[in-house]
């Protein structure tokens, strides 16, 4: 019996009654657990009273088609997500068209060919999965970003706005999708320690006293370990943990220097600082984008990469209205990154 299968139902929809007992006889060799029905009303009440990880569902059922059960199963919030897989002993194109505009996942064909039939269950069981651990990655982390604007007003959209900007430099630095994804992802959460800072430290009107910036000096560690539970925080921990470190070395936690510095970090770092420059704080008001842009070029080689100032420098000149727009496309940025 393959390993972690036991567990999984799949439901069987066919009106022929040799076929359903064909198909439970090769799932259950196969591991899996099914239920069969026979119409496709029965199909729809079983979808959602059984909870099935699969539906093997044929075209052809009496009363309501597999196209229109199909269709009812993608309407119904219960169930949205289901994988489902068409049966049908039609070979034409244009089925297997209508069967995927109706929301299935997959196709198979009468008869059956046992190895090619339980791969391609694996498959979109596998692709079901996947799907829910992004989702829920992906809430996870939204909710914790969320966390950090609740508990500083004043940075509202900054982490959106970090995600945006991250994004674009990123692939201009030619990143891979796997490490634009985790960019994103560090973007969101590069302030997420400050949940772990006094109010009256992160709302201080003034400079901070020697005690109140070692305080604020842990936020990034303090982020690094709120992470550490996420199933994807190897994709961006190190960007949370390394995003105040300096290319001169005299940053912090870890005075990590150059190209030591992962390149994650230097990116959120030097996006995280233009945008700070740009947006108004407790402790000073907002300054132009040509002050910001001054800003970065004199402290090229010192606090930020040359390389990274050179490539973004461009993007703000051309795009700094867009920029100081409030509504930047961070979900966009999470989306093309995934």
């Amino acid at each position: 019996m393959p390993q972690g299968l036991d567990q999984d139902l799949v439901l069987v929809a066919e009106d022929d009654a040799s076929n359903r007992a064909l198909l439970s006889r090769l799932l259950e060799r196969a591991g899996y657990r099914s239920i069969s029905v026979a119409d496709g009303r029965d199909a729809i009440k079983a979808a959602v009273d059984e909870a099935p990880n699969l539906v093997l569902l044929d075209v052809g059922l009496p009363g309501l088609n597999g196209l229109d059960v199909c269709r009812r199963l993608r309407a119904d919030p219960r169930t949205v997500a289901l994988p489902i897989i068409l049966v049908t002993g039609q070979t034409a194109s244009r089925d297997v068209v209508a069967g995927l505009d109706a929301g299935a996942d997959d196709f198979v064909r009468k008869p059956y060919d046992e190895a090619e039939l339980m791969a391609r269950i694996r498959s979109v069981m596998r692709l079901a999965r996947v799907t829910a651990e992004m989702v829920g990655a992906h809430g996870v982390i939204a909710a914790l970003a969320n966390a950090v604007e609740a508990k500083d007003a004043s940075t509202e959209l900054h982490c959106q706005r970090l995600a945006g900007l991250a994004h674009q430099l990123g692939m201009s630095a030619g990143l891979e999708p796997a490490s634009l994804k985790g960019l994103v992802f560090g973007a969101l959460l590069h302030d997420i320690g400050k949940i772990g800072v006094s109010d009256a430290i992160l709302n201080k009107p003034g400079p901070l006293s020697r005690e109140e910036w070692a305080e604020m000096r842990l936020h990034p560690l303090i982020g690094e370990r709120i992470c550490e539970p996420l199933a994807t925080a190897s994709q961006f921990s190190s960007i949370v943990r390394h995003h105040h470190e300096r290319w001169d070395g005299a940053g912090y936690p870890d005075g990590l220097r150059g190209e030591r510095i992962p390149m994650g970090a230097r990116i959120v770092g030097l996006v995280d600082a233009f945008d700070a420059i740009i947006h108004e704080r407790p402790y000073r008001p907002a300054r132009s984008v040509e002050e910001g842009v001054e800003e970065l070029k004199r402290e090229a080689g010192s606090q930020f990469d040359p390389d990274l100032v050179r490539l973004f420098l461009p993007m703000v000149e051309q795009e700094h209205q867009e920029i100081r727009t409030p509504a930047v496309r961070a979900l966009e940025a999470l989306r093309a990154a995934v």
